[in-house]
């Protein structure tokens, strides 16, 4: 009797142990070497919002109970705060150690579009290093944080975001006119003010000129920030939540290790300009798993910072699983780059679905980058109304769409041979298998550099239709097996 009570005790052990961590089989069996990622532990202690006088009446100013929340909780060693149902208007909430924003059913939270609220900052934007806005949710040097449940989290991007006449519809276009203090700075393009405009004149790929103080809170619309930003934060949780209509970037996690997403949706409108959902920079040990994407740029994006900044910074984005995840549109499914001059390495994309995509399978950069794209491994990718490349390698990027650059013509510059220095960039050791695509604009393109041809691609199981044949340009040891391309 004793030997089977053993028994039984073993077993219930193995089972508790077995289930610790549901997100173990991820790292399981992968073709190169990474750690087991699991949830943060929050301590046992939870908080409800309404306790510290929050009203959720979509009017009222939350700001200083989500402040007055996260500090109690924050003395008690961590916890949970509870959101519950109601649209809980506010101002830039900071997660600290040991908390988990938890949203319940029918709880919303909506970020302020009032600039005053959002102190400009030093931070990063597109890789390099820059002043922005503070995001309106954000985290700096936290370790196990979460954000779970099943509510929704809005940035109010419409009153941070251009708009293209291009990109929307005639009734949209009225309404976006309509919206007091914007102006229409050249024809068929709007912007919230004045001053928007005038940074907008002297930027480099949104990241504007300015040097005192003044200037740069002249600025602060222009400065529209990433709506989720978590630098340096290590064991983070993204579950079940909705994120929804970001200034900027939606989701930006930056130099972060042991991160999970896990069945959240990141979304914005189809026009919102620079809208990625996810931008997963110069981060470690990530898993993207059971997730949807719904983006006015690129949907799930690996990057890890921008020329001499991210060589500098030095750190790559390394060892990731993106597993189950679908992308509805957005300017790539999965991409790499453009930033990408710390390098990126170690990532494994399977079992994922672009449905209306620009383009499927997108990576770009250009002379300047630098770093070392390698060790990309892509299995199971079902793709359809792909509208130009299922799978794209563009060594010119020049910050325009697919789309863009088809509709405008556009040609490489400089395809004469350069010198190859730590500005070049370096795409090698990728492996694409068993992908299907019905209905894309053109199969794929290679378009790599004279001096730094794209090396050791290995496609298998490919099977495209497309309006548009294969075009591959300064590729070697590309090999193909088992690849059919039906032109139609």
């Amino acid at each position: 009797m004793k030997k089977l009570i053993t028994l039984l005790l073993m077993a219930v052990t193995m089972t508790a142990t077995a289930q610790v961590n549901p997100y173990k089989k991820y790292t399981e069996k992968l073709p190169f070497q990474m750690a087991e990622v699991s949830a943060p532990v929050i301590p046992d202690y939870t908080v409800n919002l309404k306790k510290f006088g929050a009203v959720g009446d979509g009017v009222t100013l939350n700001t200083k109970a989500f402040e007055k929340a996260i500090a109690a909780l924050t003395k008690k060693g961590g916890g949970h705060l509870v959101v519950p149902q109601g649209v809980w208007f506010t101002g830039p909430i900071v997660l600290k150690s040991n908390i988990d924003l938890h949203l319940e059913v029918g709880a919303v939270i909506q970020f302020s579009g009032d600039e005053a609220l959002y102190p400009v900052i030093k931070t990063s934007f597109e890789g390099l290093d820059t002043r922005r806005c503070q995001s309106p949710l954000s985290a700096n040097g936290a370790e196990n944080i979460s954000i779970t449940g099943r509510g929704v989290i809005d940035g109010n991007g419409q009153c941070w975001r251009p708009v293209k006449r291009g990109k929307v519809t005639d009734g949209q276009w009225k309404d976006v006119l309509a919206r007091p203090g914007g102006v229409e700075s050249k024809k068929g393009y709007w912007v919230p003010n004045q001053a928007y405009a005038d940074a907008e004149k002297s930027a480099n790929m949104n990241v504007p000129k300015a040097s005192t103080d003044e200037e740069w809170n002249r600025i602060k619309r222009f400065l529209r920030p990433v709506m989720v930003s978590l630098v340096n934060c290590k064991n983070v949780l993204l579950q079940g939540v909705i994120f929804q209509n970001s200034p900027a970037w939606n989701l930006h996690p930056l130099m972060c290790e042991n991160i999970i997403l896990d069945d959240v949706l990141a979304r914005n409108p189809s026009y919102a300009q620079n809208g990625d959902a996810l931008d997963l920079e110069s981060c470690r040990n990530a898993l993207i798993v059971n997730s949807k994407f719904d983006a006015g740029d690129d949907g799930i994006c690996i990057k890890s910072g921008k020329d001499k900044d991210g060589r500098l910074r030095g750190r790559p984005c390394e060892n990731v699983v993106v597993d189950g995840c679908t992308v509805f549109a957005g300017h790539g499914g999965f991409v790499v780059g453009s930033e990408m001059s710390g390098g990126v390495r170690n990532i494994l994309v399977s079992n994922c679905q672009f449905l209306g995509t620009d383009v499927g399978l997108r990576f770009k950069s250009t002379r300047g980058r630098g770093g070392i794209v390698e060790n990309i491994f892509i299995d199971g990718i079902s793709m359809t109304d792909i509208k130009t490349d299922a799978i794209t390698f563009n060594m010119y990027y020049g910050g325009k769409s697919v789309a863009e650059m088809l509709a405008d013509g556009d040609k490489p510059d400089n395809v004469t041979k350069q010198p190859v220095t730590e500005e070049t960039p370096i795409f090698r050791n990728i492996d694409i298998k068993n992908v299907t695509c019905n209905d894309a604009g053109r199969a794929m393109e290679f378009n790599g550099l004279p001096e730094m041809p794209i090396n050791g691609i290995r496609l298998q199981n490919i099977h495209i239709q497309a309006k548009a044949d294969a075009v591959f340009n300064n590729c070697q040891n590309i090999k193909q097996r088992n690849v059919h391309i039906a032109v139609r």
